[in-house]
């Protein structure tokens, strides 16, 4: 598939995609556009469409050209477009909706993990040591080990791997392997020599080395800016090897009916994605975000070439204010309840003193987007004192700040949101599994404060959903179903973790679609389906408006079109 419409690289507003992109004319559902009958490229019928349009909610048909919708309507009117060459799908009563777009991914990371070891389901250290080495004992030669991913807190007592649990199984290789949520990592003996970590290497700022309490030697395990000096000595992944990571992470995509991906893009993947992109290879439309510590790399491409197309766009940029819970990282106002000595962390990007606020506000004159990750309530509270002062500064515009996570949010920051413009870029999937020790690490009280979907809403805030894959599985009903019911993955909430902050499934399925495009200034192109929008769209297996909520984990894409294309049809779906 080919990107048809190019960007105008003259104004750096339209540029981050404000005013979208140039759409096809708009038609009725009645007759083809403009008067003139051109066959479609694809038709579909007898479906129960969900077009997320308040004016329309519902169709039953919609044909594209182009890669864009050109009838939502009446079976009729669809039928009316059928060529010689149009593919005709039969929904046969399925329920459609638009695609998926996830508003945060790490999606090459995703795709090396797929084609990795995943061990976040071990259930004991022993298990974790075992299964690593299953894995370790088939990697050739001396290569670093990277693409495997745990889960502490599903062991008892939860105790943090150590390098001595894997150097009796690691052979020749280094190794530096993850937490899920990527504030975290365990190295082996041979990484840290080759780091040169020893117990006299200081602690750097937004990271802690964690120690033995005895010896005062590193256990191996890394915290946040700490996981830094053990991977600037890992060698940067060949071209190849990130374009198979690619790969793998859009056929899963496809897989799973996400079309759209607002990614944290590093730069030695941005070329690769470029190298598919221009060779028409994209079956997923990408949103690439930056660092934003390098942020004038992407602020000079930009004006070099402009920002992008449908299929491949610079967003602007990611930074980062405090870690996650599940490392105690995350920064917090009063100490965790299960770690008193800490609040939390500042992350490395406020480092040195100031330079946090001065890279926004350089962004921000530059009229690019900046997206900041904050889980604890004293880095959402920060970031938005943070947005305010550089707003007040740079005056009213539509610049659509972001908050990534807003996980935990004291109540008199929630309006602050909406009164700020301030997008809520948020992972409901992460919370059926935060559910099940998020109250022992901050306490009952404190832990009400989390995943305020329903309170952000009625406070008049943009909400946009996504998974922040790899960390949580890239399945959008897996969030949408947490949104919903909020039950644990332990089952021991089947009424809701906090129920009062459930919201509905329309809700929840405008915050994956619309809010996201909303989120991307890509709500005149996509997030719903109508005329002149994108072709972007899923089948689902079944009418998730249909079945219990308990159940919404079991719907799955039968069919995802990107652009008017098929790219993932399950056999004998049709």
């Amino acid at each position: 598939m080919k990107a048809t419409l190019l960007l105008a690289a003259a104004g750096t507003l339209a540029a981050l995609g404000v005013g979208a992109f140039a759409q096809a004319a708009p038609a009725t559902d009645e007759s083809p556009p403009d008067g003139v009958v051109r066959p479609a490229d694809l038709v579909v019928v007898g479906a129960k469409i969900w077009t997320g349009e308040s004016a329309r909610p519902q169709a039953t048909a919609l044909a594209c050209r182009d890669g864009r919708l050109v009838v939502v309507g009446r079976d009729a009117a669809a039928k009316a477009l059928v060529g010689p060459a149009t593919r005709v799908v039969d929904a046969h009563g399925r329920r459609l909706i638009p695609g998926f777009i996830d508003a945060h991914t790490h999606f090459v990371e995703g795709g090396f993990e797929l084609l990795g070891a995943d061990l976040r389901l071990a259930s004991s250290p022993d298990e974790f040591v075992h299964r690593f080495a299953d894995y370790a004992k088939n990697v050739p030669g001396d290569r670093w080990i990277l693409d495997v991913v745990w889960d502490q807190t599903r062991w008892p007592g939860a105790p943090l791997p150590r390098k001595e649990w894997l150097d009796p199984v690691s052979g020749d290789h280094p190794v530096f392997i993850q937490r899920l949520d990527g504030h975290m990592a365990v190295a082996n003996s041979r990484a840290l020599a080759l780091a040169g970590i020893t117990r006299d290497t200081p602690d750097p700022d937004g990271g802690i080395i964690v120690r033995d309490p005895d010896t005062r030697e590193p256990t191996g395990a890394l915290k946040d800016a700490a996981m830094a000096l053990v991977e600037k000595t890992i060698p940067e992944p060949s071209p190849g090897e990130i374009e198979d990571a690619l790969r793998a992470a859009m056929k899963h995509a496809a897989e799973v009916g996400v079309t759209s991906i607002q990614d944290i893009t590093l730069w030695p993947q941005y070329p690769v994605m470029k190298k598919l992109h221009d060779a028409g290879r994209l079956t997923v439309r990408i949103y690439a975000r930056t660092p934003l510590p390098t942020w004038e790399r992407q602020r000079d491409l930009v004006a070099e070439s402009g920002a992008g197309d449908e299929w491949l766009r610079f967003g602007g940029f990611k930074a980062y204010a405090d870690g996650s819970v599940g490392s105690s990282t995350a920064w917090f106002f009063e100490p965790y309840a299960d770690a008193p000595q800490t609040s939390g962390l500042r992350a490395e990007d406020w480092f040195p003193t100031g330079i946090l606020e001065t890279r926004v506000a350089a962004a921000d004159q530059a009229a690019m987007q900046v997206s900041i990750h904050a889980i604890g309530d004293r880095a959402n509270a920060e970031i938005l004192d943070l947005y305010g002062r550089v707003a007040k500064r740079d005056g009213a515009r539509d610049r659509r700040f972001r908050i990534e996570h807003a996980q935990h949010l004291r109540k008199q920051d929630l309006a602050r949101f909406a009164r700020l413009g301030v997008v809520a870029s948020m992972q409901p999937v992460h919370l059926a599994d935060d559910g099940r020790w998020d109250d022992e690490r901050l306490g009952p009280v404190r832990s009400h404060d989390a995943y305020l979907f329903r309170s952000l809403l009625a406070s008049g805030a943009h909400l946009a959903f996504g998974t922040d894959w790899p960390v949580a599985p890239l399945e959008p009903m897996l969030g949408i179903s947490a949104a919903v019911t909020r039950q644990t993955l332990d089952g021991k909430n089947p009424d809701g973790w906090h129920p009062e902050e459930k919201i509905s499934l329309e809700q929840a399925l405008r915050a994956y679609t619309a809010g996201s495009a909303y989120a991307e200034f890509g709500e005149n192109d996509k997030g719903a389906l109508a005329p002149g929008k994108l072709a972007d769209f899923v089948i689902l297996s079944e009418d998730p408006f249909a079945i219990p909520p308990g159940r919404l984990e079991e719907v799955h894409p039968e069919l995802t079109a990107v652009g008017g294309h098929v790219v993932f049809e399950r056999p004998g779906a049709e």
